[in-house]
């Protein structure tokens, strides 16, 4: 660990005291340099961020010293103090916890983008939400079931099919089993939407489950492997696949991905979203918590807390 002089907001900016910062898969993969984007080094990790406003620069309008913000950055978290544009950071609610709100940032962000904006998801469609346990899929298979969907969750082991379950699957599917066969006496007619996080050998038998005109949400890849799709699938279906990126939601309209991440907040307040499990890391255990994010049996979410 480094100690380096506290940063100073430049007139358009504030600095935030940081309270927490989770880390997921991204961050593991930025850190070895297998990510699709090589940051400049010295590099600090950790992009989902939540703390107090403690200074604000000369022209900054709307965000006070004392307020409780969250921010979503490519890295830089792993420290005590940030410095960021004032436009960039969302209100976090006085009633929810502010390691409650960094876990929110990207996953349930990311969850939501993908099911409103990119599948423009109708109530009453059938949604298979592949690693259903993981923090993007254990918030897409909330929000689907909150929408109205009905939602397939496929996962590994039982411990994750149950958990599900809770977050309001109507049914689980073991994705470590024939996953086509299994959604072929599920639902013949196919699934309209998949939301996929996963990668793997399971996208193509997801593919394969869509019905006509279904879409097929490409997240990530956490298996560690980026899928061969036989380019004739998508035609046979009529079926779209739909890259969802977030980073492309905040710098294309980032009123709105704020808006978008301060409704979730008030969903978490009221009670209609669920909080995910966290394992809790101190900030000189950092180069640990970034291990941990590559165990996809961890139970949680991995935050560090300075």
């Amino acid at each position: 660990m480094t100690d380096l002089p506290t940063p100073r907001p430049g007139s358009d900016e504030v600095r935030i005291r940081i309270a927490a910062t989770a880390l997921g898969f991204v961050d593991g993969l930025l850190v070895e340099g297998r990510y699709q984007l090589r940051p400049a080094l010295p590099y600090v990790p950790g992009g989902e961020i939540a703390g107090v406003v403690d200074a604000v620069g000369s022209d900054v309008a709307g965000v006070s010293v004392g307020d409780r913000v969250a921010v979503w950055r490519l890295g830089g978290g792993l420290a005590e103090y940030i410095v960021v544009k004032a436009n960039e950071v969302s209100i976090v609610p006085d009633e929810l916890d502010l390691e409650i709100a960094a876990v929110m940032l990207l996953d349930f962000q990311t969850a939501h983008y993908a099911l409103v904006a990119r599948a423009n998801l109708k109530k009453g469609e059938t949604v298979l939400v592949l690693g259903a346990a993981s923090g993007v899929g254990a918030a897409a298979v909330q929000l689907a079931a909150g929408s109205g969907a009905n939602v397939i969750a496929a996962a590994s082991t039982e411990a994750k099919r149950s958990l599900a379950r809770r977050l309001g699957a109507t049914t689980t599917v073991d994705s470590r089993g024939d996953l086509r066969s299994q959604m072929r006496d599920l639902v013949p007619s196919g699934v309209d939407v998949v939301v996929d996080p996963v990668g793997g050998t399971s996208s193509e038998a997801a593919f394969r489950s869509l019905a006509k005109y279904g879409r097929h949400l490409v997240i990530g890849f956490a298996s560690g492997r980026i899928p061969s799709i036989p380019a004739n699938l998508p035609l046979l279906k009529s079926g779209s696949l739909v890259g969802v990126d977030v980073r492309h939601f905040y710098t294309s309209d980032l009123d709105q991905a704020r808006f978008a991440l301060e409704a979730l907040f008030g969903m978490m307040v009221t009670g209609i979203l669920n909080p995910p499990s966290i394992q809790r890391f101190a900030l000189h255990q950092s180069q640990l918590a970034i291990a941990r994010t590559s165990d996809r049996d961890k139970a949680g979410k991995v935050v560090v807390v300075p």
